[in-house]
């Protein structure tokens, strides 16, 4: 905390120089200067540029793909071998699950290619080409002063290039503003949809810890899992095929056995959601209360009846194991996130930056012209729309997303019953609506809806609350869980055969429109779009805001390197391996062994229970080459890389481009991160490859995978 009180107002731009204390920055491949290659080469990084990323010649980063919607993976064979983590694999784990084949709990093995299990509906991508279009539209709509239609202009362009890639259902493109949309690049994928799982630990490797020690350090988690990825007889993307062939990639990433020492270099290339390292103090404060606190009650509440119901029935466990993880995660994140920047007085730095912009700015009349108004705008932008932000969270959390009932509803409803096919019908059923019931529980969202209903009445004002409330209210006497109660009762959309009526007869729309749930449903989503409309000028005022706002920082600073906030595109982060102190007096190493898991395993804790082969497995310490020099076995380790939601499953590279782990988390202690990167705290961890591999041939006896890598030894 010393070091941050020394920089002083630099650190308050958050910004990454070259020369930057901690390696901030989260980098796109195409934008790496002299000054990050050189500091890549002064940590110790032997390749060169183009054998890191070409845009003709095969090279690391086609070796990483995004892995569903929103993690990351490594190619790591000839024929399409995949490593993620396992809470990325966790929904297609889950899906494939069954309480006769229960993957999650046991796990998952493949002892050949056949016996490999297709996941509908999963899919990956490849990183085609990123084109610089910044000029092509910046020529058209820089003249243009209202800022929603300047936004819409640029979306009317970049939906026209996305066009021009063509119509191949195997491609996927779209423009992506950087820089607060003070830049763009249009950004093509190859889509891969027939993705095969091929080995999954048990829960109690791929999740050892529970949420206990979710975001939290020390971890010994083997979070990972194997799919492949097939291609048609060309090698090109196809759909799934009994026939199709594992996919021959671009690059192959070479797998280190060699471990890692303190200082060492390290590089995750990822794909990260999203960072708003230039957010205002108003925005901060927005943060922190209209989206964080209303995202933690809530949650938490639905979590706690999820969990009763998972305690008690293991039918229930695996419907809403994914559900309950995908829940729990960001919660978390999200207490976490509201600790970390009270520590560390966010908002007051972010106070100091905008005086310190408010008098640059001052000093110029040409500064004033450009940017005068920009202070104002974040301020009155955010200040307006706080309990609009704030209501529009609560209705989101408890009833539009927060209950399966009202999702269920409105995607039945949304089905154009009068022009779709037969065949629409079918895909639709499938793809959709059996899916959705497969892991449905309706007694168990019944009582989530009638706790949604109460706090949302509660904390939502009035005049933002769904017009429902008032039938509730007057025919239920605001006793919401006998509206609930009777809404399960009387609604025709928990029955199949009554669904597949609904989608098939056009002519029962009206009948369709006065079923409870989708009464229900409706009103809600349309409270939630009056909400969303009231807030449009003030999020426009704030796209102005941040836009000049962060183009007239660049000018302020302009011997500063400035990086684009996280969107879900490939970037590069590096620093080295290595440990932090937490507190005072207090010091974690920078890595875990397997004894951790010997320390904390509890059989009376579903978070750390451990079936006993596996214990055995570890205490007979037969590690093999997967030991280090002191013969035991690392599990997990510290970067002080800067990563984000969306980097889990990520490579982590060593010096020389090699795979040494796969990142997975973020530790508790810089959950602020996503805001304020913290050079003394903010650290990555990572599954080390070891164990990886130790699991993969010991415990899963599959070394048809082993022989499939690139090792070095």
């Amino acid at each position: 905390m010393n070091l941050i009180k020394k920089i002083g107002v630099a650190l308050l731009c958050f910004l990454a120089a070259g020369s930057a204390h901690a390696d901030e920055g989260m980098w796109v491949l195409k934008e790496l200067t002299k000054q990050n290659l050189a500091r890549m080469q002064e940590l110790g990084f032997k390749p060169t540029y183009e054998q890191l990323y070409s845009e003709t010649d095969p090279c690391v980063a086609n070796a990483v793909i995004i892995f569903g919607g929103g993690c990351t993976g490594i190619t790591v064979s000839n024929e399409g071998l995949v490593f993620t983590n396992h809470h990325c694999g966790y929904g297609a784990i889950q899906q494939l699950s069954s309480v006769e084949h229960d993957y999650l709990k046991d796990g998952f093995v493949s002892q050949s290619k056949e016996e490999e299990l297709p996941v509908p509906g999963l899919s990956v991508r490849y990183l085609d080409k990123t084109i610089d279009v910044t000029e092509r539209i910046m020529s058209k709509i820089s003249g243009i002063a209202d800022e929603s239609e300047r936004l819409a202009a640029a979306d009317s362009i970049g939906n026209f290039l996305c066009d021009s890639i063509g119509t191949d259902e195997f491609k996927a493109a779209d423009v992506i503003p950087f820089y607060s949309n003070n830049k763009y690049y249009l950004i093509v994928y190859n889509v891969f949809r027939d993705v095969r799982m091929v080995f999954a630990p048990p829960s109690s490797v791929g999740k050892f810890g529970g949420d206990t020690d979710n975001w939290m350090w020390p971890r010994h988690t083997g979070d990972f899992s194997v799919f492949r990825v097939y291609a048609n007889a060309n090698n090109q993307p196809a759909e799934y095929d009994a026939n199709n062939k594992p996919y021959t990639p671009k690059y192959v990433a070479e797998v280190s056995l060699q471990g890692y020492q303190e200082k060492d270099y390290a590089m995750p290339l990822v794909f990260p959601g999203s960072t708003s390292r230039y957010l205002s103090s108003w925005g901060v404060k927005q943060r922190i209360e209209d989206s964080n606190v209303p995202r933690i009650e809530v949650r938490g509440i639905k979590q706690e009846i999820w969990k009763k119901a998972m305690s008690a029935s293991d039918e229930a466990r695996i419907k809403y194991a994914s559900k309950y993880a995908g829940s729990s995660n960001y919660w978390k994140n999200s207490i976490g996130m509201n600790k970390g920047l009270a520590r560390l007085d966010v908002v007051a730095r972010k106070e100091a930056l905008e005086e310190e912009f408010a008098n640059w700015v001052a000093k110029d009349p040409k500064r004033q012209e450009k940017y005068g108004e920009v202070l104002s705008l974040l301020k009155n932008g955010y200040t307006s729309s706080n309990e609009i932000v704030n209501a529009r969270t609560y209705l989101m959390e408890t009833l539009l997303s927060g209950t399966e009932i009202t999702r269920l509803a409105r995607m039945i409803n949304s089905f154009d019953a009068k022009g779709s096919t037969d065949e629409d019908r079918k895909v639709f059923m499938e793809d959709r609506v059996l899916p959705f019931f497969k892991d449905y529980e309706p007694r168990l969202d019944q009582e989530v809806l009638g706790a949604m209903l109460a706090i949302a009445k509660v904390r939502v004002p009035a005049q933002y609350l769904p017009e429902i409330y008032q039938k509730i209210d007057k025919k239920y006497k605001g006793d919401y869980k006998k509206y609930a109660a009777d809404l399960f009762k009387k609604t025709q959309l928990l029955s199949l055969d009554k669904v597949e009526e609904f989608l098939s007869n056009p002519n029962l729309s009206k009948k369709l429109a006065k079923d409870p749930a989708v009464e229900l449903a409706e009103s809600v989503f349309t409270a939630f779009m009056d909400i969303y409309q009231n807030g449009n000028k003030a999020s426009f005022d704030i796209d102005k805001g941040e836009r000049l706002f962060l183009e007239g920082l660049m000018e302020m600073n302009p011997d500063k390197t400035y990086y684009s906030d996280a969107n879900f595109t490939m970037r590069l982060s590096y620093g080295s391996i290595g440990g932090y102190r937490p507190y005072d007096a207090g010091w974690y190493d920078y890595f875990s062994t397997h004894k951790g898991i010997l320390e904390k395993e509890d059989p009376e804790n579903d978070e750390f229970w451990v079936q006993e082969e596996i214990l055995d497995l570890i205490r007979s310490k037969d590690f093999g080459q997967y030991a280090n020099e002191n013969g035991d076995l690392q599990l997990c380790f510290l970067t002080n890389n800067d990563i984000t939601g969306g980097n889990s499953g990520s490579p982590i590279f060593d010096k020389n481009a090699r795979l040494i782990g796969l990142a997975f988390d973020g530790n508790w202690e810089a959950m602020s991160g996503d805001i304020a990167f913290e050079p003394e705290l903010q650290r990555c961890i990572g599954v080390d490859i070891r164990y990886v591999l130790f699991m993969i041939d010991k415990w899963g006896k599959c070394p048809r995978l082993i022989e499939e890598l690139k090792l070095v030894k």
